[in-house]
This record gives C-alpha cells, structure tokens and sequence, in this order.
C-alpha cells in the first residue's frame, strides 16, 4: 500500500486562482485516514502510519468485499456515525473506542456503532496504478466506480466553488466534520508528501490552570491540566496544553510553585488523571495547583465538554478572574446533519 498523501495547514480556505490548474475543495473527514486494498476476494485496510486497522473494523471489511466490483485500491477516511436520521453526526469516541485489543470486544462494537468508508481518492484500479494521473482525473474515475455503490461505502462530496466550500467550514463543523481540504486539479498523487492544503477552525479560549504532569524525563512541566466552570460552579478539566522547550519546562516549575497544593508535611498534593485504553499503563498522575490562573489557548473543536485535541498556549492573562472562564465563552457550531453532508 503507498503512503498516504499528506496535507499542509493553511489559515484560510485558498483562492483556485492561486494554484496552477485550479483547486478542488472537500469536507474534512475526522477519523481514521485508511487505506482500502481489494484483491479481488479480501480487502485490508492500512492507516496513516501504516499500521493495519483491518481487524479493528470486521463490518466494513466484510462489506467492502461483497460491495467492490473490480480490485483496487481506495484512499479516505474511516468514520463513525451517531445520532438518529437527521439529526446525525460524527461521534470520534466511538471511533477511537474500536482500537481494542479483544477481538470479542471488536465484534460487539462492530454491531453497536458501525462504521463507514468515506473515499477520497482512486490510486490503484485492475492492478493499474492510477498514482502519476492528476487529480481530477482520479476523482473522476473515483465517482465511475465507487459512486453507484451502496453504504458503507460512501464518495466524499467535492465543489470547485471558493464560496461554496468557505460555507462547508463553517456549516459541516455541525456535523462534527474537522474542517475543508483543497486539492490541487492537476496534481499526480504525492505519497507521504504534503501538497493538499488544510484549513481548520482556529478559536481562543480562557481556561484556569488546575494542575500539571511532570515531563516524561523527569524533570520540568510535561503538560498544563485546564479547566472550565459549569453553571453549577464547579470546576471540569478539559484538556492540557503540552509542546514546551526544555528551557521553558523547567522555568514552568518555578513559575507555577507557588500555586501548588500542599498536604500538612508540606508535600505537593497529586491527583489522579482520566485514563483510556491508550493511557492504562502510563503515569496520569499530576501536581494540583491552586485555580488561581488563568491562560487564553487556542484551539480547533470541542468533542463533548473537552477540547478535541491538545490545545496550544497563546498567553497568560493576568487580567482574568478565573471564575469567569466558563463555557458560556465558547463558540459552538450549529448542528447540522451527517446525512446531508454524506449524500
């Protein structure tokens, strides 16, 4: 299986006039990045860091095979839907809860969240490989092949129009959608190579600092721990902000002593961590500071009451009273239907 074809951030939505050839704009799927291979009988699903996720989804194996007319081999993204018939949306925890090492556990979360296949390119087709053809001849003959084809298996939706695909930011994110990818018209595919462009949702909040993780080596700050207040006041962690220097570790400590929980001998209060099937073996012990700070970080998407991924520090405030820093703050897209983004 080749490397998947990577994408590069950019800050906005970019003009097709700006790339020779043109752009062509798609929703952002947020899942796993898959590889679909189809020898004609069996189908093996590769992942981004080609690792294979082939067990971890028997449904859509099994589908795949019955539904592939002719060996290939697809590029896009798998994901996992929830919610009733217009009123669905992508549901990542489900997605994420799939990587199990039980193969029991596999089969009964296959049956209760299901998942599907969204292709976004054709790079291989009758043992043909399709990698030095441009794009818009790829996605062409993605939509002849897989297009008529029936779910789980679906082609992602794709528009030519600047306007149209600044709207899809902004209205998909209510579907739990990650954003919009430009690809470049004339483009052969680049494995491994980021010449796709990406654009996220970038927002700002101020959160309290509730405590932090000693760095893996032992020494400095590995991690921020933040919080939000709900409306009954009390106070919910929602994420962490990591990605310090060295330097910037060890000044963090010093900076942060005197925020620190202290039991009657004087020593620094730990509190326990959340833990999931990634962090079961690890240390998710931290150091309680004091609510007392707060920091504004910047960050893409909330998934429930957290933040979707590690936020990034922007600065301290000082100006802040950290019982201010709430939800209420958060900018929160309007729902919007799975299934509409889907057809």
């Amino acid at each position: 299986m080749p490397a998947p074809m990577l994408a590069k951030a950019v800050d906005a939505v970019p003009d097709p006039g700006k790339v020779e050839g043109g752009l062509s704009y798609e929703p952002k799927w947020d899942g796993f990045r898959g590889i679909v291979s189809f020898d004609g009988d069996t189908v093996e699903i590769g992942s981004r860091g080609a690792k294979p996720l082939t067990r971890y989804f028997p449904e859509l194996t099994e589908a795949l095979a019955r539904l592939l007319p002719r060996r290939c081999v697809l590029d896009g993204e798998v994901v996992v839907p929830r919610g009733e018939p217009g009123a669905q949306r992508l549901d990542w925890e489900a997605l994420s809860q799939r990587i199990h090492p039980a193969e029991s556990r596999i089969r009964k979360l296959a049956e209760e969240t299901p998942a599907l296949f969204v292709a976004f390119d054709l790079l291989s087709l009758d043992g043909e490989d399709l990698l030095d053809w441009p794009f818009e001849r790829r996605r062409d003959a993605l939509e002849e092949f897989a297009g008529p084809l029936a779910s789980p298996l679906h082609v992602t939706r794709t528009t030519r129009d600047v306007e149209l695909a600044r709207t899809w930011l902004e209205r998909f994110e209510g579907a739990g959608l990650d954003g919009v990818v430009a690809k470049p018209l004339a483009a052969p595919y680049a494995p491994g190579k980021r010449t796709l462009f990406k654009i996220k949702h970038h927002r700002s909040a101020d959160v309290v600092v509730l405590g932090y993780r000693v760095h893996k080596s032992g020494a400095g700050v590995g991690s921020l721990l933040v919080g939000l207040y709900g409306e009954n006041g009390e106070l919910y962690g929602v994420g962490g902000i990591s990605a310090f220097s060295d330097v910037k570790r060890l000044e963090l400590v010093d900076e942060l002593a005197p925020l620190v929980e202290r039991d009657e001998s004087g020593e620094a209060v730990r509190g326990e961590g959340e833990r999931n099937r990634f962090s079961s073996a690890k240390d998710v012990s931290f150091v309680k500071l004091r609510p007392e700070r707060v920091v504004e970080v910047r960050y893409d998407q909330m998934e429930g009451h957290r933040f979707r991924h590690t936020v990034q520090f922007a600065r301290w405030r000082p100006d802040r009273d950290p019982a201010s820093c709430t939800y209420e703050q958060l900018e929160l897209p309007h729902s919007y239907d799975l299934g509409a983004v889907l057809d």
